[in-house]
This record gives C-alpha cells, sequence and structure tokens, in this order.
C-alpha cells in the first residue's frame, strides 16, 4: 500500500453533534487504508458509517464480544458496501495479528482503550479511539510511551474539534483581543439515569463476559452494567462528567494550553439508584496562570443558561462563551459573534477522520493527537480522584504524582485482573 500519497479530497457534514465524511470519488485499492472496528456498540457504529464512507478506506474487519453487534454492524456494512468482504473477529488479538490491517478504531467500554491501543501500537497499527484517552491517569502515559517508542499514529475521538467554530474560537483567545484570561469556566448539565437494581443473571450465549470485563474487577453479569449503561459505574468509567470532559475542555487546551497544575478540589454526589458515578460534580482547578472551574449546572454568566454545556473565558478586556457550534463575544458592551479583523491563522480540518486517515499517509500526527489528549484528559481523572477521597489534592506536575495523600497516589493506576494484563503494567 502506497500510503504517502496525500488524498486531499474528503468533505465535512454535521449531523446533530456527530460530523460525518461524505462519500468521495472512490480511491483505487492501493491507495486505500484497510481499517478494522473494535467495539461496534453505538459509537462503534458510529465509527463504521464514518470510515466505510470514506473514498480512501477499506473496511476489512469489525470485532466485538457481542456476536450481535457484530452481526448488525457487518449488515450495515454491507448496506454501505454490499461486495464488502469484511471479516468478523471475536477477539481483538486476532485483529491486531492480521499485517493486512493497517488502523484500528476503539469504541469499547473505557476500562479497555489503553490496552488494546498499546497492543495496537505494538502489533504496528495507527489508532482512532473514543474518549476518554484512558480509564486512568496512568494508562494515558503508559499509552504516550508506546505511542512515540514505536512511531504510530493516534487520534482521540474528540470529533467536535474538526468543527470550525472550535477553530474560530482558538483564533480569537490566541489573538489576545480579550486581555490576560485567568478564569474559565466549563460546565455540562444532565445527571446520570436512574438505574433501580442490578438484574444478575447468566450471561447471553453471544456475550463473552469475562473477556467485556477484561481488566476490570471480576464482576457477575448484570445487563444493567453492559453495553452502553456502564458508563454510569466507577467499575468501568466516570458517568457523565468522564463523558464530555474532553468534548469542552478540548477547547480551553487548544487555546490555552493551561500548564502548572497545582491544586484539585472535588465535591459531588453519588448518583440514585446502583450506579455510583456523579449525580453532579464541582471542581476547582489551579494551574500555574489559570483557574479553571467545571460545574453541573451553567455558572450566573451572561449566555450560559440556554447552553447544556459550555465553556466561559473571562478576559481583562473581554469574554467569550461557547459551546459546540456556537459563540458570543462581550467586548466593551458590545456583543458580537466574530471579529472579522482577527486572522484565520488555523488550518481547517477535512473531517475529523479524514484527518487520522490522511495522517496514515503522510505519518504526520492529526488534530488530536495523543500528546494533546493526554494532557487535556489528565485533570479529569485527577478531578475524580478528589471526588472520591472527598479531600483537595495538590499536584506535582513534574513528577506527576500528588504531594499529599499516598492514598490519591494509589488511585493513578487500577491494577489488571492478572488474566488480562496484556502489557505487564
Amino acid at each position: 500500500m502506497n500510503r504517502r500519497k496525500f488524498v486531499k479530497y474528503s468533505a465535512l457534514t454535521t449531523l446533530g453533534l456527530q460530523f460525518l465524511p461524505f462519500q468521495g470519488v472512490k480511491a483505487a485499492a492501493s491507495d486505500r487504508v484497510r481499517v478494522a472496528h473494535i467495539g461496534l456498540g453505538g459509537m462503534g457504529l458510529n465509527h463504521l458509517n464514518w470510515f466505510a464512507n470514506l473514498s480512501d478506506v477499506e473496511v476489512v474487519g469489525i470485532c466485538d464480544v457481542d456476536q450481535e453487534h457484530a452481526e448488525i454492524a457487518l449488515s450495515k456494512l454491507k448496506e454501505i458496501h454490499p461486495e464488502t468482504k469484511a471479516k468478523i473477529y471475536s477477539d481483538f488479538r486476532k485483529v491486531l495479528e492480521n499485517k493486512e490491517i493497517d488502523a484500528v478504531t476503539i469504541a469499547t467500554p473505557d476500562h479497555w482503550h489503553a490496552q488494546i491501543a498499546i497492543l495496537a501500537f505494538q502489533a504496528g497499527k495507527d489508532v482512532y479511539s473514543e474518549k476518554p484517552l484512558s480509564y486512568s491517569q496512568r494508562e494515558g502515559k503508559l499509552m504516550l510511551q508506546s505511542q512515540q517508542e514505536t512511531g504510530r499514529i493516534f487520534q482521540l475521538g474528540t470529533q467536535i474539534h474538526a468543527g470550525d467554530n472550535y477553530h474560530r474560537v482558538a483564533e480569537i483567545i490566541q489573538s489576545g483581543v480579550l486581555g490576560k484570561i485567568k478564569t474559565v469556566r466549563l460546565w455540562k448539565t444532565g445527571e446520570p439515569p436512574l438505574i433501580e437494581k442490578l438484574s444478575y443473571q447468566t450471561p447471553p450465549s453471544h456475550l463473552d463476559w469475562d473477556m467485556w470485563l477484561g481488566p476490570a474487577p471480576l464482576s457477575d453479569y448484570a445487563p444493567e452494567k453492559c453495553h452502553f449503561s456502564y458508563r454510569y459505574f466507577l467499575e468501568y468509567s466516570g458517568g457523565v462528567f468522564q463523558d464530555f470532559w474532553c468534548h469542552i475542555a478540548d477547547i480551553v487546551w487548544w487555546s490555552m494550553n493551561p500548564s502548572g497544575l497545582k491544586k484539585i478540589s472535588a465535591v459531588g454526589e453519588e448518583s440514585d439508584g446502583v450506579g455510583d458515578t456523579p449525580k453532579w460534580i464541582d471542581v476547582d482547578f489551579k494551574f500555574k496562570r489559570l483557574n479553571l472551574h467545571w460545574t453541573s449546572v451553567p455558572p450566573n454568566v451572561p449566555g450560559a443558561a440556554d447552553r447544556h454545556i459550555g465553556a466561559y473565558f473571562e478576559g481583562s478586556k473581554g469574554t467569550l462563551i461557547c459551546d459546540y457550534s456556537s459563540r458570543e463575544i462581550r467586548i466593551d458592551g458590545k456583543v458580537m459573534e466574530d471579529i472579522p479583523e482577527i486572522p484565520k491563522s488555523i488550518a481547517r480540518s477535512p473531517g475529523h477522520q479524514q484527518n487520522f486517515i490522511d495522517a496514515i499517509k503522510s505519518r504526520t500526527q492529526p488534530e488530536s493527537y495523543l500528546e494533546y489528549a493526554r494532557k487535556m484528559t489528565m485533570p479529569m481523572h485527577l478531578a475524580l480522584i478528589s471526588y472520591k477521597l472527598k479531600v483537595e489534592l495538590k499536584w506535582d506536575s513534574k513528577k506527576e504524582l500528588f504531594k499529599n495523600s499516598e492514598e490519591a497516589n494509589q488511585l493513578l493506576f487500577r491494577p489488571y485482573r492478572e488474566k488480562w494484563n496484556l502489557i505487564g503494567a
């Protein structure tokens, strides 16, 4: 495969909150990147749809521990490419053994992201992985080390990053027109769903429950803890907070690149029912030159009440509020959507998925590359530790350790079940 021929044709459309590529003129077989999808639940089907509609991609593998998911995915692929010869896998390790596969996408539960990505790097595969980057802070570090050692390409699935709105917000913030920004407020409304009980039962025959659990603690099967609703149990995820942090924190790290994190203080309440992720969570982060606040309700600032998710930048000369697709700037009492005098200095994306494929061919890291994604994700992991322990934590950014709590340091990584410690961590 001649991966270095850079195919520039692509298009970007918006469907709800998803950025979908058009199918363009079909590329020659020798120009196509051969992709396998690992994890074919809701988001995994989006992956399949996105990549199957790229002209320079051939979907050659579908992998899921749930046979029903895999079969549904294959039928969806056949609707797009009736001639497909994509193979179904039940074990991702078999995907990684196939030397004809160039790249994989990962849309498994959070607790599997890191190990699959690391093993994919080691197998010579490039990786497009859903957020969050990893289940724990230390996993992100292990991922970065492996990616740098192997020279593989990585894109985090922060699809909103590709939209014009975030590009423009970053340009406005970086121009300095708002003056010195010392405070940023982030929020996401909404509580986890009420899960009243766990219906423990024998796993269905089409699901490999032991492999679904993988590195997570051993647990009896309950459908309420599996597939989509797993995200509302701390054994596997971090709830609404972990689900949405990356999408809105992304614009802060892109625009300002906060550094020198010193303190994290989180308070919250456990969700109702049997789920144990936060019903709500408020977090204060103190960086070297920035105070960053997260809340589960909109802050009392202009324009926030009408946005279920958002970022509010408070500058010495003005403010900017934004969500995924809109923005408002306030300077000297004037409200505007844009400042035309500020030039467009950031190249626009060809589409988040196309950007990943182009990066594979050019062997340059894409927009949401791993080093960037790790910096942006890490405060979320630290906030959940503060929430669990109910204490303010002091952070050493150079050593990447807490200064005042060995108990907190122990939570930077959760040991894997021995059977599923596939990377020797």
